[in-house]
């Protein structure tokens, strides 16, 4: 983190007399208790940091006067300041904790700890290579996303992200003098990192300082040739703004308008980067400098709006209604741009507190809307708190009650590791290496053997911590073990992980699982006499919508016989059902004849139509010999009778239609359509034409498709093929088919 220098003796007495006077002016906003703890800060740090510099040749004393500098003026308190004061104990001091806790208490050593560990980021951005110019950009964006994350989840009091911002920035501050290797560096580092953590959390000053700054040593050229165009100083910009905003607070008051004006002018970083997102000139931006009225109601947008084109000439097409027509992130504000005092370009947006509150901290928040990238909303619902949290700080006189809120621990529910790579993983709190092998690929959790984490083996239920580095150790050929699964052995923590290790104890051994399922199932239907039923409707009735799933399920003892005894009586069970009346040709009233079957070498025998396959003539049919109600006439391919165990299959008969088939049989179709009105007419219509019985209609419909199921009366195949055909043809019908 430092170099070692020797300044002269008489810049150090300077240094030290500058010190003396820098404590001095902060008796205005601090008490004497808080001073007394600032200057006992100073002079540990006097004593510890001695003739040491940082890597910029500035006295570490010096920097750290320079950061405690920046976030006295963001308002923060005396602990902050002293803790800034002493950011570099750790390198300097053996067994600093204790020896800063008798001194300072264990607030102060808290924030000294959190900035110790953050000095980790700068060695992740090296690792992970923020510099590196062949990695893709969604791979790179992803990956400088998880460093900000692992940035916040590693601290527990928000303020330690506010030094190490105030810190980067006084190192931007000094760095004119450092080698341009080491300048790109650390700018790459604060534009890729701290920048738009300093956006994120609301601290603008500090943001468009890190930009303007990382940009003016990583793109030097267009850095100079945009600040000559602006053609005037910073300050002059900014005393321009505070003209415009102390003249404007005058006309709402005039107008009897209570509301709040505010300005900046656009910082260099924000002026090139919308020229190259929107290819534009710098003669054609209008936003250079901007003010912001934030106003009680809409109608005050608009009168405010008129008082604005009433001062200055609007410019021509840069006036955006968005209250009226608000973003699709529901972003509501009036946008206007007009020739402000001197001609120069002038931005205004008009908009009601509440709108601002939107805008700032809901989904049309600003921040994520300048980095853009895909949306984590829990991550920006915990960004927005803290924003509250920090402008509630400057809302209050005394804002003690507000530290605990600091110790933020709203990003402990994640932890973030590291790949041996340096990628970073998220993880859920408490993940152990199981959790992140089985994150990076399931094939990797799976011949997990062991792990390394910071190079030495832990045992694989260990609870990880932020910024570790795990390294796996694998088998060639493995398998999960069973004890990952025991909760109370702490192997899994995610429920991803957890999920793939059940799916793959699920599906070993799954050909076998499923024969002794059949064969289970089998069993249980003919001691219920149920030979007829299809396994497809006993799945069902258990939620399974594949077969072969459910009979592994039974083989691999996942549903009990008992389960599968109880769905096979509900489906046998007896059911009322309402006849639908259709308006098709007269109903028959007479019993149902049996259609004519020849049995080879048997005489007469009472023959039925089985009602699982339903056979039409000609097909190809074959007898099965029941217990008690003759023979059951199947379809050659019926799933019953392929099923059918051997010592069963002497039961089974040669059949053939006789000659006299013209009797009708029992067939059930289903049709697939598009709902409309009328579409059950139309088909009983067609019922009534072609002189079709229909016995059983049901009719579903759900989300303008239908689905319905008949049954009818047939003679034979040729004629159920022309029904089917007739019907496919009807408007709005997409599908019809006998059901099988």
């Amino acid at each position: 983190m430092v170099s070692i220098h020797h300044p002269s003796n008489a810049l150090q007495s300077a240094m030290t007399s500058n010190i003396a006077a820098w404590l001095a002016s902060l008796s205005q906003r601090f008490s004497e208790a808080d001073i007394a703890l600032i200057q006992r800060a100073c002079n540990t740090a006097e004593s510890l940091y001695e003739d040491n510099t940082d890597l910029t040749g500035v006295p570490l004393l010096q920097h750290a006067v320079g950061a405690a500098t920046i976030l006295i003026e963001m308002n923060m308190d005396a602990e902050t300041i002293a803790a800034t004061m002493l950011y570099a104990a750790p390198e300097y001091l053996y067994d600093w904790q204790l020896t800063l806790e008798a001194s300072f208490g264990s607030h102060i050593v808290g924030l000294v700890e959190g900035i110790s560990r953050m000095e980790q980021i700068q060695a992740l951005s090296e690792i992970e290579g923020l510099h590196q110019a062949d990695r893709k950009h969604d791979d790179h964006a992803q990956q400088v996303e998880g460093l900000r994350k692992m940035l916040l989840a590693m601290v527990q009091d928000i303020r330690v992200v506010l030094i190490k911002l105030a810190e980067r920035t006084q190192t931007l501050r000094q760095l004119s003098g450092a080698n341009p290797a080491l300048q790109r560096q650390i700018a790459q580092e604060c534009q890729g990192i701290f920048a738009p953590l300093a956006n994120r959390l609301g601290v603008w000053q500090i943001k468009w300082e890190l930009e303007d700054l990382s940009l003016r040593y990583l793109e030097p050229q267009l850095y100079k040739e945009v600040a000559k165009m602006l053609d005037e100083r910073r300050v002059d910009r900014e005393q321009y703004i505070v003209d415009v905003v102390t003249q404007l607070k005058n006309e709402l008051e005039q107008a009897g308008i209570k509301g709040d004006v505010s300005g900046r002018p656009k910082h260099i970083y924000s002026i090139i980067k919308k020229m190259k997102s929107k290819h534009l000139d710098f003669s054609e931006l209008y936003d250079v400098r901007a003010v912001r009225i934030l106003v009680d109601d809409v109608k005050d947008c608009y009168t405010a709006l008129g008082l604005i084109h009433h001062l200055w000439q609007p410019i021509p097409g840069e006036f955006d209604d968005y209250i009226a027509r608000p973003k699709s992130n529901n972003y509501r504000s009036l946008h206007t741009a007009v020739s402000g005092p001197r001609g120069l370009a002038l931005e205004v947006q008009i908009r009601t507190f509440e709108m601002h509150q939107h805008s700032e901290l809901g989904v049309a928040a600003h921040w994520r809307y300048k980095e853009g990238g895909k949306s984590d909303a829990k991550f920006d619902e915990k960004i927005a708190w803290l924003r509250q949290i920090l402008a509630w700080k400057d809302e209050v006189a005394d804002n003690g009650d507000l530290l605990e809120q600091f110790k933020s621990e709203l990003f402990q529910d994640k932890v973030y590791v590291l790949t041996p790579q340096g990628k970073v993983i998220d993880l859920p709190n408490g993940a152990t290496p199981i959790d992140f092998a089985y994150t990076l690929h399931t094939d990797l959790g799976h011949r997990t053997r062991g792990a390394k984490v910071n190079g030495s083996i832990v045992p694989l239920n260990t609870k990880l911590q932020n910024g570790q580095r795990v390294e796996i150790l694998t088998s060639k050929i493995g398998s999960p073990s069973r004890d990952w699964l025991n909760a109370s052995l702490g192997y899994l923590q995610s429920a991803s992980a957890r999920a793939k290790v059940r799916h793959w104890f699920k599906y070993q051994h799954f050909d076998e699982n499923v024969a002794q399922g059949r064969a289970k199932l089998d069993k249980e239907m003919h001691r219920a006499g149920a030979g007829t039923i299809n396994h497809e409707k006993i799945a069902q009735k258990l939620q399974f919508q594949k077969l072969e799933d459910f009979l592994a399920a039974i083989g691999r003892g996942d549903i009990s016989e008992h389960q599968v005894a109880l769905a096979i009586q509900d489906e046998m069970a007896p059911r009322a059902e309402e006849p639908v009346v259709l308006p098709a040709a007269k109903r028959t009233t007479t019993q149902k004849s049996q259609t004519k079957v020849v049995l080879e070498g048997i005489g007469n025998l009472q023959t039925n139509t089985a009602k699982c396959c339903k056979p039409l003539p000609p097909d190809a049919i074959v007898g099965y010999l029941t217990r008690d109600h003759g023979v059951t006439i199947h379809r050659g391919n019926c799933t019953f009778i392929a099923r059918l165990p051997v010592e069963r299959r002497n039961r089974l008969l040669g059949a053939q239609w006789g000659v006299d088939h013209s009797v009708s049989s029992s067939v059930d179709i289903e049709v697939e359509a598009h709902d409309r009105q009328g579409l059950l007419r139309d088909i009983s219509d067609l019922f009534a034409r072609e002189k079709i019985n229909a016995t059983k209609a049901n009719t579903m419909s759900r989300n303008h498709q239908a689905l319905m199921q008949f049954s009818i009366e047939i003679a034979n195949r040729d004629q159920l093929s022309r029904l089917l055909g007739l019907i496919q043809q009807i408007p709005s019908i997409t599908a019809a088919r006998r059901r099988v």
